[in-house]
């Protein structure tokens, strides 16, 4: 028997898996009927267990674990269709509809933003590369900027949310945990860090560097280059070059931006020392308030899933069947709670999608708890 032939005889099965296939669909609409009628739930995880292992039991010893995984998929694609079918409208979405109905059409010119570490900080260059003419408040840490958003000090907030070489701000992901907000925009800055000292000092003087503790990761090549430095954390790199300028120390420099040698009378010993030149970091802009702006084509959330395995390939497989890509993942462990882990999704969907919509209301269904932190277009 050649391959041919193989083909061809797997090509009839298909076509009979197929036939089957929508056979099943169609029994599972009659289903959602069903229980639309009888305001039954859609998901009933007894009658799943049950199904799976009769199907595994089927399938022999050889094939037991692929039929688990092909029925949980065809579980998922029959949850999904039940759900659409059904088409019931959720808290979370009536609230989405209401946001963007209501969010003005243009992004603010002049609000009040708050920003982390002193003039001259990244934050700042990312702000106003968002807003045309922004009233900047400086706060000492990032759990200052979403304090300052809660209680209506500022409009909005920005924080640094991962970077191209370094990763993730983890701290920024744990207290987004704790904090309420909205994402309304995101904005992608390219970094280039310059080695800043006071006039007159020369590269072989230095003994002591400050940046930031990113900064120090993407500079990380740079500094191994480097004999007898100390390397210092602070809390900002412009909060670095600050601190350098006011010296009285001659050996003394900061990783910082090149706004900052003008900003505080430095100048630059070494420049575009990151170890990348593609080294962005991706700013995200918060609100108290939900605001979806026109045009909004990515989606965060966050959740808490089941300690069970297979909790997360479910998540992942619903958004698969929707054809909405995830374009991070990212789990952070959740205080106080042995073993459970928040997860944060970035979606790329467009909110005027029938997908958006459809993930929007079987949320609910995917987790124990979920936190939708809100729609936006990304400035580059």
């Amino acid at each position: 028997m050649d391959l041919q032939n193989l083909r061809e005889q797997i090509d009839s099965v298909d076509e009979q898996l197929v036939k089957l296939f929508v056979e099943r669909m169609t029994l599972s609409s009659q289903i959602a009927n069903f229980k639309k009628e009888h305001n039954l739930p859609i998901y009933v995880p007894t009658r799943e267990r049950e199904k799976l292992q009769e199907v595994a039991k089927l399938a022999g010893a050889d094939m037991e674990n692929y039929t688990r995984v092909l029925y949980s998929m065809i579980f998922e694609l029959s949850r999904s269709y039940q759900s659409k079918l059904n088409n019931e409208s959720t808290p979370l979405h009536e609230q989405i509809v209401h946001s963007i109905e209501n969010t003005p059409n243009l992004f603010p010119q002049a609000p009040m933003v708050a920003c982390q570490g002193v003039e001259g900080a990244y934050a700042q260059i990312a702000c106003e590369r968002m807003f045309k003419s922004p009233f900047i408040m400086y706060f000492k840490n990032f759990e200052g900027i979403f304090n300052a958003i809660e209680k209506g000090l500022c409009q909005y907030g920005i924080l640094p949310l991962e970077n191209s070489t370094a990763g993730s701000v983890k701290k920024v992901y744990d207290l987004m945990i704790h904090h309420n907000f909205s994402i309304v925009r995101t904005f992608r800055l390219k970094i280039d860090h310059c080695l800043l000292a006071a006039p007159g000092v020369k590269l072989e003087d230095i003994e002591e560097i400050y940046s930031h503790e990113q900064a120090i990761n993407q500079c990380a090549e740079f500094l191994n280059s480097l004999s007898g430095v100390k390397i210092i954390p602070v809390e900002n790199t412009a909060v670095a070059a600050k601190m350098v300028a006011q010296s009285e120390k001659k050996n003394v420099a900061a990783i910082s931006s090149r706004n900052c040698q003008e900003l505080y009378g430095l100048v630059c010993l070494a420049d575009s020392i990151q170890d990348k030149g593609n080294n962005r970091t991706r700013f995200i802009c918060i609100s108290k308030n939900l605001e979806i702006y026109p045009g909004s084509d990515k989606t965060s959330i966050m959740m808490v899933l089941s300690h069970k395995p297979g909790a997360l390939y479910k998540v992942l497989a619903r958004m698969y069947v929707l054809g909405i890509n995830v374009i991070k993942l990212e789990s952070r462990p959740i205080p106080d709670r042995d073993f459970e882990f928040m997860f944060y999704f970035d979606l790329e969907t467009s909110i005027y999608s029938e997908e958006f919509v459809q993930l929007m209301c079987e949320l609910d269904d995917l987790c124990e708890e979920f936190k939708y932190l809100g729609s936006y277009t990304e400035v580059v």
